[in-house]
């Protein structure tokens, strides 16, 4: 009987090791820590481009080429745009905008307009200009 009573003691003692790792890996995964954690390096924040964004990419319809860019900045017909993605990047005079299929010759900030592109863009593309 005295044998039953130290494996099931041996069992409980693992169990409250394995919490404890699982804790301590679920603090050093935390994303917002910048600071330096005993000896370990601090990670760089994130540096802005010099290049306004226009706005991004929220639809794509490949029939028609065109995509639906929600602005952040007003844009009108020939200006330049650039689009830049995960394996998009080019850049276009624009020729033709419309809101509701309604043509347009210029946007505003907060719309969201139909553009006619070049090549197939995705969603969350960003759209720069110039």
């Amino acid at each position: 009987m005295p044998l039953a009573k130290k494996k099931a003691k041996k069992k409980s003692v693992k169990r409250k090791m394995v919490k404890r790792k699982a804790v301590k890996r679920r603090i050093s995964r935390k994303p917002a820590a910048r600071k330096t954690i005993k000896g370990k390096k601090k990670i760089p924040a994130k540096k802005k481009s010099a290049v306004p964004v226009l706005g991004t990419v929220t639809h794509y319809f490949p029939h028609v080429r065109a995509a639906v860019i929600k602005l952040k900045m007003p844009l009108n017909v020939g200006d330049v745009i650039k689009v830049k993605g995960h394996t998009t990047d080019f850049a276009q005079q624009i020729t033709s905008m419309q809101i509701d299929r309604v043509p347009i010759t210029s946007a505003k900030k907060g719309d969201e307009i139909g553009l006619l592109v070049n090549s197939r863009v995705r969603q969350h593309d960003v759209v720069y200009k110039g």
